[in-house]
C-alpha cells in the first residue's frame, strides 16, 4: 500500500487582505442597492456608501508596486471603516423587514446568507488589524466559496494553496480517498484507519506500507510493526556501524529502502495524471457539497482509466499471441 496526501486547489483568485475587503465592500453596496428599490418603504432616503471614493482609494492603493507598511496599513483601515458603515446600513434595514412573511424562494434569502459571510470577513479583518496578528481561525479566503481554506505545502513555487486537502492509497495501481477534508490537517494520523480499511477490502493487512517521513512517527512504527508490515525509510535512532559480519545486511536493507523509495513514486504520477488530465488541478465547482463530488469523480474516471489501460493490454497481448499461432 502506498499513501500519500496532496491539495486540489479551488478556482479561486488569490486571495489578499485588500481584494476581500473591496469584494466584500462591493457587495455590500449592492446589497444596499437591491434593499433600497425592493423595501423603499423603509428608507426615508438612500443611505450615503461613498462608493466613488472608496474605489478610488483601492485603485489607488493597487497602483503601487511595493506599498509600504504604513501605507498598507492605512488603505486597509479605509476599507475596514467604508465596510463597517455599509453593514451598519444594512443591519438597520434587515431588523426592519419581517423575513417570516417572505417565502423561502425569495432572494433575499440567499442574499443574507451571503452577507453573514461578510460579516465574518469584517470581524476577522477588523481583528487582525487591531491586533497586528496575520493570522486568525477558520479566515475566509473567498467570499464566494467561505468554505475553501488556506493550506500550507512548503512547496517550491507554491508555499500555500487554496482548496480541500485529500489523503490518498494506492493499491494495485487503484486510487481510494481515504480522507478529505477542506481544512488542513497532519496526514500522519491517517495511516493506521488507512491500513484498516485495506483490511476490509481486501481481507488481510498489506505486507509493506510505502510513505515519505512524515508518516514515519513511532506510533504509526508500531502499529506496523504489531502487525507484521514492512515500513519504508531509515530505522529510528543511530546507524548500525558496519562490520564485516553485518555489511552484506546493511547492504541488502539499503538496497531495499532505495526500492521502497522507486515503488513510492507512483502515488505521485497518480496525483499527476489527475491534475493534469481529470480536473483535480482545479476544482472549479463553486460549493462545498459539489466540489466534492467532484474530487471523488475524478478519482474514480482515474481508476477507470486503469482498468481500460489494463484490457487495452491484454486484447494487444491475446492479438499478438493469434498473430504468432497463425504464423
Amino acid at each position: 500500500m502506498i499513501v500519500d496526501a496532496t491539495c486540489t486547489p479551488a478556482d479561486i483568485r488569490y486571495p489578499t487582505d485588500m481584494s476581500i475587503l473591496n469584494e466584500a465592500r462591493m457587495k455590500t453596496e449592492s446589497f444596499i442597492d437591491y434593499l433600497y428599490y425592493e423595501f423603499r418603504e423603509l428608507f426615508d432616503k438612500k443611505p450615503r456608501d461613498y462608493r466613488e471614493v472608496a474605489h478610488r482609494d483601492f485603485i489607488e492603493y493597487t497602483k503601487k508596486r511595493k506599498p509600504r507598511s504604513k501605507v498598507r496599513k492605512k488603505a486597509l483601515k479605509k476599507q475596514i471603516n467604508y465596510l463597517k458603515r455599509n453593514i451598519k446600513h444594512i443591519d438597520e434595514v434587515l431588523c426592519k423587514i419581517d423575513i417570516k412573511k417572505l417565502k423561502k424562494k425569495h432572494p433575499l434569502f440567499k442574499l443574507i446568507l451571503r452577507y453573514q459571510t461578510i460579516k465574518t470577513v469584517y470581524e476577522q479583518q477588523s481583528y487582525m488589524y487591531r491586533n497586528k496578528v496575520n493570522r486568525v481561525e477558520n479566515r475566509i479566503v473567498s467570499i464566494s466559496q467561505p468554505h475553501v481554506r488556506p493550506i500550507v505545502r512548503g512547496k517550491a513555487g507554491k508555499n500555500v494553496e487554496f482548496g480541500a486537502k485529500i489523503s490518498l492509497s494506492l493499491i494495485d495501481g487503484f486510487s481510494f480517498v481515504d480522507h478529505l477534508s477542506w481544512d488542513s490537517f497532519n496526514e500522519a494520523k491517517d495511516l493506521i484507519p488507512q491500513i484498516k480499511k485495506y483490511k476490509e477490502r481486501t481481507g488481510y493487512y498489506p505486507a509493506s506500507v510505502h510513505a515519505d517521513k512524515i508518516y514515519q512517527n513511532r506510533e504509526n512504527r508500531k502499529f506496523c510493526k504489531d502487525h507484521n508490515i514492512r515500513m519504508s525509510g531509515k530505522p529510528l535512532g543511530r546507524p548500525k556501524k558496519e562490520t564485516e559480519k553485518n555489511r552484506g545486511q546493511l547492504e541488502k536493507e539499503k538496497k531495499q529502502r532505495y526500492q521502497d523509495d522507486i515503488d513510492r513514486i507512483a502515488v505521485e504520477g497518480r496525483f499527476g495524471v489527475g491534475k493534469r488530465k481529470y480536473g483535480l488541478g482545479l476544482i472549479k465547482s463553486k460549493l462545498k457539497e459539489t466540489g466534492e463530488t467532484d474530487i471523488n469523480v475524478s478519482i474514480m474516471v482515474l481508476n477507470l482509466d486503469k482498468i481500460c489501460a489494463a484490457e487495452l493490454a491484454e486484447i494487444k497481448n491475446r492479438y499478438r499471441i493469434n498473430r504468432e499461432n497463425a504464423a
